[in-house]
């Protein structure tokens, strides 16, 4: 999987689980200043994915996480 399908998966589940609009789901988009997403929808979003990777993720990796592509990077290498 490619960081740009990862993208895509990242935000065909923002919209339809969080429903969020498409246009506001971007790469630089911060997830609690623009998405309005909080810690429980941060663990939400990360049972949500672990179906779409095949490593496993670990909470710990997301301490650090501001953004949309903050989440692509973290999930790119368990996509492979």
């Amino acid at each position: 999987m490619t960081k740009d399908e990862v993208f895509s998966k990242l935000k065909e589940v923002l919209v339809s689980e969080f429903g969020l609009e498409d246009s506001e789901v971007t790469p630089e988009a911060n997830l609690a200043a623009d998405l309005d997403l909080d810690s429980i929808d941060a663990v939400d979003l990360i049972v949500k994915m672990k179906s779409h990777v095949s490593g496993k993720i670990e909470p710990e990796q997301f301490k650090h996480v501001k953004t949309v592509q903050n989440i692509v990077d973290v999930l790119f290498p368990l996509a492979q």
